[in-house]
């Protein structure tokens, strides 16, 4: 795709590198086939499970209780909408995000810096902090050190990504995905609480003494934080969804386009937003169970999941229910929930770093190998993936710290991407592709929600409002 221009309309984002050609937008999928196409949804979803549903939501749990369910709910139902018009800007254009904020008018690029710069602080301590997690399971079985288990942790999964092994990393995730939520959701059947004190927390409030420190990371990455809504974008386009198919070998020109072809672009938003349902319906299934068992197991006993503790105390939610086996088997979900985190955070900041950086390079004019695509992205994989997240590591140690770091950033950007994402559908699609008037609205008070809490956040972080006491 040209990045040299100013602006690029729509059809020229889609017509490039394509004259000529006759392949058209192949049909969506119909019935039992639309399963085999869930990869990318499943992805979003695993992209943060290892901190806002496995971490951060036992935490929010043995901290506040159920007080803060209608936030748990409101996050992921929101999310929803956003995602689906990240997913709907690829199926249809077959660009990426990235591609379409570059569209937007004001000084060159403007919007690209100001996704990148902020992701790069969110990047090295996601990695960090989710591997660190993972080693705290591991010593607990091998022994050992978690700064050398979060090193190798850290070098096994770059190694994979760095191989491009984009279908392993889906198998994994859908796989690890279903089980674990299967798990956690039986789990909390058993303890299930008191229906009226469940239903206490569907009614919006703020429990005393709140630190928002606790609450906005853990908003944050639930479901998916403003990187992962993001990457959706390029596990569409590498699955291949509607226009993403064409590989920019034909890409497609709205302004040639029939009814018929827009008819199946129509499809294809429709099986995105399926799996996209389907992926917010197993992420609540998990994050309500996590709520649960937080509350029930480690709220009454005082524990709170922290830094090298983690897997153990996390192992409890299991162990008090089942035994040896099951402090043991939650354990194994933590260490493999935490990798395949890392392997979709890795292959989601190596795919968009790549994409912006391309972005940049060019609109300077530069037009060698690191304009290349995929060596951009080996090199972020070895580099600010693999190389930086060991050395922060080493250096503060403190996984939960870490990973509180990037998901208060990644809540205060969330709406900024919600924003640019509205405008470019709204800009770049044609009428009969855009969003509802129900759609658009959702996605619109989903940015609103993120922002109040991230201006809260900020409010007490610079003391024009007080905070009545401590998150452990």
């Amino acid at each position: 795709m040209n990045r040299d221009s100013e602006y690029t309309s729509p059809a020229q984002i889609t017509n490039q590198h394509s004259q000529g050609s006759d392949r058209q937008i192949p049909e969506p999928p119909e019935g039992w086939e639309r399963f085999k196409w869930l990869g990318p949804s499943f992805l979003w979803m695993l992209s943060a499970a290892g901190s806002g549903e496995l971490l951060f939501t036992p935490r929010i749990a043995a901290l506040y209780g159920y007080s803060l369910l209608w936030a748990l709910l409101a996050a992921v139902i929101l999310k929803w909408f956003i995602n689906n018009e990240v997913g709907r800007f690829s199926v249809c254009t077959g660009a990426t995000i990235l591609e379409g904020f570059k569209q937007i008018p004001g000084p060159k690029n403007w919007t690209i810096w100001l996704i990148l710069l902020p992701q790069l602080v969110v990047a090295i301590s996601t990695v960090a902090g989710l591997a660190g997690a993972a080693a705290t399971a591991l010593i607990l079985v091998t022994g050992g050190s978690v700064q050398l288990w979060t090193v190798i942790i850290i070098a096994v999964t770059a190694a994979i990504v760095f191989m491009g092994q984009y279908e392993v990393v889906e198998k994994i995730s859908s796989y690890i995905g279903i089980g674990r939520t299967l798990a956690v959701v039986a789990a909390a059947i058993f303890v299930f609480p008191n229906l009226r004190k469940l239903a206490a927390g569907l009614v919006p409030q703020i429990p005393p003494n709140v630190q928002y420190q606790e609450i906005l990371p853990w908003l944050g990455f639930m479901l998916a934080g403003a990187a992962g809504l993001m990457w959706y974008s390029y596990w569409v386009a590498a699955r291949g969804y509607g226009a993403a198919s064409l590989k920019q070998e034909q890409p497609l020109d709205f302004s040639q386009i029939n009814p018929e072809e827009t008819k199946k672009l129509q499809g294809w938003v429709t099986l995105m937003s399926f799996s996209n349902t389907l992926a917010v319906v197993g992420a609540l299934l998990a994050a309500l169970a996590f709520l649960i068992l937080g509350g029930e197991l480690l709220r009454p006993k005082g524990l709170v999941p922290k830094e090298q503790q983690v897997a153990e105390i996390l192992g409890s939610l299991l162990g008090d229910l089942w035994g040896p086996f099951g402090f043991w088997f939650m354990v194994a979900i933590v260490f493999i929930t935490f990798c395949s985190t890392t392997l979709s955070v890795q292959d989601g900041f190596g795919r968009m770093f790549a994409d912006g950086t391309q972005i940049l390079l060019q609109g300077f004019g530069v037009q060698n190998r690191w304009t290349n695509e995929k060596f951009l992205q080996r090199c972020y994989v070895a580099g600010l993936l693999a190389v930086l997240p060991i050395a922060i590591y080493l250096i503060f140690g403190e996984p939960v710290a870490l990973l509180q770091i990037a998901g208060g950033i990644e809540a205060a950007h969330i709406p900024i991407v919600t924003g640019l994402t509205l405008y470019v559908n709204h800009r770049m699609l044609p009428e009969k592709l855009r969003p509802s008037k129900l759609i658009w609205g959702g996605t619109v008070i989903a940015g609103i929600f993120f922002a109040c809490f991230a201006v809260i956040y900020l409010l007490q972080l610079t003391g024009l409002i007080g905070t009545g006491g401590s998150g452990s």
